[in-house]
């Protein structure tokens, strides 16, 4: 069904969304199927047509929609009445919470951070890091990187890049260092050092930094993955400059990118890690900042928000962590990691490695377009064979790959034929149009 004839009809199944939503709307814009309930990587619209899900909800659906795990032990915390806001009181579910994550997540990889329990949002942690790091160091300058983007609040909105995203602000975002990203335009190792060295040299004309703010897989950038070394590198220089170390694993934590955090194959430790998204287990709003015991120099109440105590979030995440106990599930992701690495390998091969070049790691996957403007053909493209996907990068010309990490093998081979026979339509009318192209 197309949803977008008649959307101004009152009979329009898109009418009030259309007459009564902001126009800030964006993923409908490209998706624009009215859906009515979704079951781990399908989802299904009002009519009954069935969807494959490589979105996540931007990485928010990690385990997949109402997985039944985490479903059971949420309802089952419903029905027995459970508290559902605590703000920061004590309450059985952040007990469970904190137990679990310890045991699982931080004990075994011999980390120490503290939680603290932020707004619900990825940039709510993101605020509270950059202020943190600054309250720490005494220090205003934070450093972050080409193609960055760390949310949409103020703060995290100086230390994303896109230059339109930034300038919805409206006003002077400052008290921020740009410094190229591991493979921007060939740079390396190289530019850290001689930021440090500038930082080092009286007459250099850079300030003592805060704090380092890093993506090691930018999702929204393009899936552009940094390499360990420049990681240990960037945490060395961190370390001289006696700056702080903050990795947003706010969309490659929780497993997309490999491992549970996306920096543990690089052997770094940062000073403070942000998680949100995925650590809410089922789609419930949760986010986290993990800080190294030294650093946590909060005053009581010095930064809050009211739905730091989302509970029933507490509740998803605590059945959520369990996965993690399996060696089932881990090796899942592994296979899926790579059957999607040698579908975009093969996929490379076929249409050439001068128009097509591989992206990302782990669960976050993709492949971007030389000619810019297939990526958004193909995702349109894709939505007609009922695939849920979105593009990437400064000029959304990488198309990305994030299904549910608990996605069965014969789904996903399912999305990836969809997403080839999109791929074959727009490649095929692309050649098509080519001799109109070159008449003119």
């Amino acid at each position: 069904m197309d949803y977008t004839k008649n959307a101004s009809c009152p009979d329009s199944p898109t009418f009030e969304f259309e007459t009564a939503e902001s126009g800030v709307r964006y993923y409908c814009r490209q998706m624009s199927a009215v859906f009515s309930r979704a079951v781990n990587a399908r989802a299904w619209d009002e009519n009954g047509a069935d969807y494959i899900d490589f979105l996540s909800a931007c990485g928010s659906l990690n385990y997949g929609h109402n997985n039944p795990a985490i479903k059971a032990r949420v309802i089952d915390y419903l029905v027995r009445d459970g508290v559902l806001n605590g703000l920061d009181l004590y309450t059985v579910a952040k007990r469970d919470f904190l137990r679990a994550f310890r045991e699982i997540v931080l004990a075994p990889r011999e980390m120490t951070y503290r939680v603290q329990f932020t707004g619900p949002t990825g940039t709510n942690a993101v605020e509270a890091a950059l202020k943190l790091a600054r309250k720490v160091t005494g220090r205003r300058t934070m450093v972050a990187f080409s193609n960055a983007f760390h949310g949409m609040s103020l703060g995290a909105l100086s230390v994303t890049a896109r230059r339109q995203t930034r300038q919805s602000a409206g006003i002077e975002l400052a008290d921020v260092v740009r410094l190229p990203f591991d493979g921007y335009l060939g740079a390396g190792t190289a530019e850290l050092d001689r930021y440090e060295a500038m930082v080092n040299d009286p007459s250099g004309g850079q300030d003592l930094p805060a704090a380092f703010i890093v993506e090691t897989v930018q999702g929204e950038g393009g899936l552009n993955v940094a390499r360990p070394e420049w990681l240990r590198q960037l945490a060395a220089v961190a370390r001289r400059l006696g700056a702080l170390l903050i990795v947003d694993d706010v969309q490659a934590g929780c497993g997309r990118a490999g491992d549970f955090f996306s920096f543990e194959s690089a052997g770094i430790r940062p000073d403070i890690v942000c998680l949100a998204k995925s650590i809410g287990g089922i789609g419930l709003p949760m986010a986290l900042v993990l800080i190294k015991p030294e650093h946590d120099q909060w005053s009581p109440g010095e930064h809050n928000g009211t739905f730091r105590g989302n509970n029933l979030a507490f509740v998803a995440a605590t059945a959520a962590l369990q996965f993690w106990r399996n060696p089932d599930f881990v090796r899942s992701l592994f296979l899926s990691a790579t059957r999607i690495k040698s579908w975009i390998d093969q996929l490379v091969a076929e249409l050439g490695a001068s128009d097509v070049q591989a992206r990302g790691r782990g669960m976050m996957c993709g492949f971007a377009f030389t000619d810019h403007a297939l990526a958004r053909r193909v995702a349109a493209e894709a939505f007609r064979h009922r695939l849920l996907i979105e593009t990437s990068g400064p000029y959304s010309e990488v198309i990305k790959l994030m299904p549910p990490l608990t996605i069965e093998p014969d789904v996903l081979e399912d999305g990836l034929r969809r997403l080839k026979a999109a791929i074959d339509v727009v490649m095929e009318e692309d050649q098509l149009a080519l001799p109109a192209r070159k008449v003119a």
